[in-house]
């Protein structure tokens, strides 16, 4: 059975709809012929979330998402690491609502997963169309 699970780690962020996320991501991932085995989310803090970046990718900048996979034979299972505070700004630089740009973070990571990249500007473009494609399973 698919396990989706949402934790906080340094922030006192509750997730609104934790059941229906779940269906949701799930709903996601069986778009793409990929059961979910495992999937943990955890939001944090800016600095928790560049310190992994430090400590792991080497990269000295802030980012709202953070995944390692450990998905195997296309049993999708892993980490997800997201930024609160920085989903919220980003949603007013985008001049998103909060709850969408929370979403299309979560399916940004899981994407990631199911084997999108975001490296080139055609790949980017990509990602963006499949993250809006995700948002329109929320129902």
């Amino acid at each position: 059975m698919a396990s989706i699970r949402f934790y906080a780690q340094g922030t006192s962020f509750k997730l609104p709809n934790p059941r229906k996320t779940s269906k949701w991501l799930g709903k996601i991932a069986l778009s793409e012929n990929h059961p979910v085995e495992s999937l943990t989310y955890i939001f944090c803090t800016d600095s928790y979330l560049l310190s992994l970046n430090k400590k792991f990718l080497k990269h000295s900048t802030y980012t709202d998402i953070l995944s390692f996979d450990f998905s195997e034979g296309g049993q999708l299972n892993g980490e997800i690491y997201i930024s609160i505070p920085r989903v919220r700004e980003n949603s007013k630089i985008f001049a998103q609502p909060f709850d969408r740009e929370l979403k299309r973070v979560l399916a940004h990571g899981l994407l990631h997963f199911l084997g999108y990249k975001d490296k080139t500007s055609q790949q980017k473009a990509q990602m963006r169309i499949k993250e809006e494609a995700c948002l329109s399973l929320w129902k």
